[in-house]
């Protein structure tokens, strides 16, 4: 029995174009919106950004595995964001998860 290759060729063109336009890199420096540790494996972060280079559906939204080397280094930065009122970015990996944020891997912050 042969399988119909236009089973495989319909489910690619729907994902690959969005893992295409995936890119890494900095964010513009923003004021953190909201900061939230969840129970889930991984906190979120609203920051309404001008610039997003992940091309993600919502641009607006990031989130940290916490997991990951680091993340709570970050979270920390993130939460000393929130206290200060100060303005960060965020470099974006160009992965997204199924809520369309953006995954990022370091966090600058403005004195």
């Amino acid at each position: 029995m042969k399988f119909p290759l236009s089973l495989l060729a319909g489910p690619a063109l729907i994902i690959l174009p969005a893992v295409a336009a995936a890119e890494a890199g900095w964010t513009d420096y923003a004021a953190i919106a909201e900061l939230v540790p969840t129970a889930r494996p991984y906190y979120e972060v609203h920051l309404e950004v001008k610039q997003n280079p992940s091309g993600c559906r919502n641009s607006s939204w990031f989130y940290q595995d916490y997991g990951l080397r680091g993340s709570d280094k970050m979270f920390d930065t993130l939460l000393e964001a929130v206290q200060s009122g100060k303005r960060v970015r965020l470099y974006v990996t160009g992965k997204c998860n199924l809520n369309g944020y953006s995954d990022f891997s370091a966090v600058g912050i403005l004195p």
